[in-house]
């Protein structure tokens, strides 16, 4: 049993993976209030760069507002830069190609910060090393979460210490592994587990509601990620995508209601309410 909590003393949170703008996150939040489930974060895929100032500070007002952690994904990458290895191989998919890659993404982090958001998804190593320095030496906030993203997957204790080294704030870890193997991976780290419990079909596809009470009690805390199978890719996405982007993001808050629902069915003991409106260690401005 995990005796590890979040800053105000629960032991999982919902997030909600793909919110690729202010319509979608508008769509987020009146589904999750409708449904009564409480989400604490929601992610975005596309990254930086494929927002708009005005999109980005909508963003960061919304998720002030609602008490709601709005991380944003840095680029460019691997998956969608000029180079060959991705064609073949997934696993350029994150990186920064060269020092112009890693200036970039410091660049949009500074953007970001700028307009509001202190939340950002890091895929590459070295840019989480940079990152990390940066908000050590007071160049960023020290209340920035740097959020490892699946693209740099952790699937045991020594990476985990490692990115926490480098400034991770909360780690993402492979998408199989089994809540003993996260039970394992939590005993040598301190830092929140992000673990999809429905997977997209490009990372694995599982879906592991009935493992939600296993993960949380052996694994706290974990923020329970919903991701979707059978769902399209859109990244990048757009106003061409939007109406699409929209019905994932309520979709994505319903499967969170399925996983509550089984909780309290299975583990009734470990259902816990929304917690502090603003705990300190979400990536939300002060105000």
């Amino acid at each position: 049993m995990s005796g590890g909590r979040f800053a105000d003393g629960v032991r999982y949170r919902i997030e909600i993976p793909s919110v690729e703008g202010p319509r979608v996150l508008e769509a987020v939040l009146d589904e999750a209030e409708r449904r009564s489930v409480p989400v604490r974060r929601v992610s975005q895929g596309s990254g930086v760069m494929m927002l708009t100032d005005e999109e980005i500070r909508e963003l960061a007002s919304l998720g002030a507002e609602a008490g709601v952690e709005v991380s944003l994904f840095l680029g460019p990458r691997g998956a969608w830069d000029t180079g060959g290895q991705s064609l073949v191989t997934s696993a350029a998919g994150g990186t920064a190609r060269g020092n112009a890659g890693v200036g970039a993404a410091v660049a949009e982090v500074r953007r970001g910060v700028a307009l509001g958001i202190r939340s950002f998804l890091v895929a590459d190593l070295g840019v989480l090393g940079e990152l990390g320095e940066m908000r050590r030496t007071g160049e960023l906030p020290a209340s920035l979460v740097l959020k490892t993203s699946v693209l740099l997957p952790c699937a045991n204790y020594a990476t985990a210490a490692l990115l926490q080294e480098l400034g991770a704030t909360t780690i993402n870890v492979s998408t199989d592994l089994s809540p003993v193997e996260l039970g394992d991976l939590r005993s040598r780290c301190s830092a929140p587990l992000d673990v999809y419990v429905e997977v997209p079909d490009d990372q694995g596809g599982f879906v592991r509601f009935y493992e939600v009470p296993e993960i949380v009690r052996l694994a706290a805390p974990v923020y329970v990620k919903l991701g979707l199978r059978n769902a399209p890719n859109i990244y990048p996405s757009g106003l061409h995508l939007q109406d699409v982007a929209v019905k994932l993001g309520r979709e994505r808050v319903r499967r969170a209601e399925l996983v509550l629902r089984l909780l309290r069915e299975q583990a009734p003991e470990l259902v816990e309410g929304r917690g502090a409106d603003h705990p300190a260690d979400l990536g939300i401005p002060e105000p």
